[in-house]
């Protein structure tokens, strides 16, 4: 009876640990950076971070070892600003960045971060990018002109554009490359278009929202997405293509990442100016923490002014985020108890 009786305060024991076992943030540090950094990368080494300006002529490369931020890179055009987001593609060692006022993307190789090539997408302000894999394909979204590019890797040249809602942003190759899905800020649309044809295969739609980025799960059967039109995280069944659960997270979720399969981490940047939305936030903004079991907000923490870009590491102990009017990074570590 006595051993029973262990038996099961050890079962209820490791239970309750794994049950409000939850993410832990440590502060490393803040570090300056150029003007609105619009998005974080980790390397895949984990030994750089890397930011795309805005409003700045390149992106900055920041050393995490060191704790410092190595040397502003300047693409062909750099005079132009407008770098939007990157995107390092580990098996052909390379990092690409896209630059909204050409819509090019420039391509480096990594470690050393010397130029490749420059790609045109062939759209206007051309903005997140995402690589297959199984079909050597980079897709691109135009945030102006409406469309997505699809370009074939290897000779960068434009296979095929494909029309979406307006204003395009997040972007997610499923079924091994044979669909695209396509997050429509202004057009209140999640599509999922055929690579191959072009065609729309599903559709979800959210009048008036401003779907932002997307996250998806290992085995791809969920996803999530941030809507900065309704401040809500929505979790979708990938399978039958409909929103399951909602959550309401801070004003204007911007990028998320997933920890584990299950920990989904939200930079929302706060409340709009009520001059102009590009301007300085009056209330900074907030990094939340959500447990996808659930879908219910775990943590939250404070973020500077406009925290935009948000980005995990390979190995899940590293957070970065920017904040985008403060010109700055912050970087924590990560424990999960």
């Amino acid at each position: 009876m006595k051993k029973f009786s262990f038996l099961l305060i050890l079962i209820f024991f490791v239970f309750t640990t794994f049950a409000f076992s939850e993410p832990k943030l440590t502060k490393i540090g803040t570090y300056k950076c150029g003007k609105q950094p619009k998005q974080v990368l980790f390397s895949p080494d984990s030994k750089y971070i890397v930011m795309p300006l805005l409003d700045d002529n390149g992106f900055d490369v920041f050393s995490v070892e060191e704790k410092k931020m190595l040397k502003r890179i300047n693409p062909p055009n750099a005079a132009k600003v407008g770098f939007a987001e990157g995107l390092f593609i580990p098996e052909k060692n390379v990092f690409l960045v896209s630059q909204m006022t050409t819509a090019n993307l420039y391509e480096y190789s990594y470690p050393k971060f010397e130029l490749l090539r420059t790609i045109p997408t062939k759209g206007v302000w051309s903005k997140f990018i995402a690589y297959s894999a199984e079909k050597n394909l980079l897709c691109v979204s135009n945030w102006v002109s409406n469309d997505i590019s699809l370009i074939d890797y290897e000779s960068g040249k434009l296979v095929r554009k494909i029309k979406t809602a307006a204003a395009p942003r997040g972007l997610y190759f499923s079924d091994k490359g044979e669909n695209i899905i396509v997050l429509s800020y202004e057009g209140g649309k999640i599509h999922k278009f055929n690579t191959q044809t072009g065609a729309k295969v599903s559709e979800i739609s959210v009048p008036k929202s401003s779907m932002r980025h997307i996250m998806v799960n290992k085995d791809e059967s969920k996803a999530y997405v941030s809507d900065m039109y309704y401040f809500q995280i929505y979790e979708i069944d990938l399978a039958s293509f409909k929103i399951t659960k909602k959550v309401k997270v801070f004003y204007n979720p911007n990028t998320i990442d997933l920890l584990n399969d299950r920990w989904l981490f939200v930079s929302s940047r706060g409340p709009n100016n009520p001059k102009d939305y590009t301007k300085r936030s009056p209330q900074n903004g907030k990094i939340t923490i959500i447990d996808t079991s659930d879908m219910s907000i775990v943590k939250t923490i404070p973020g500077g002014n406009q925290p935009t870009g948000l980005d995990l590491n390979a190995e899940g102990n590293l957070l970065c985020s920017s904040n985008f009017q403060d010109q700055n990074i912050e970087l924590y570590s990560v424990t999960v108890e």
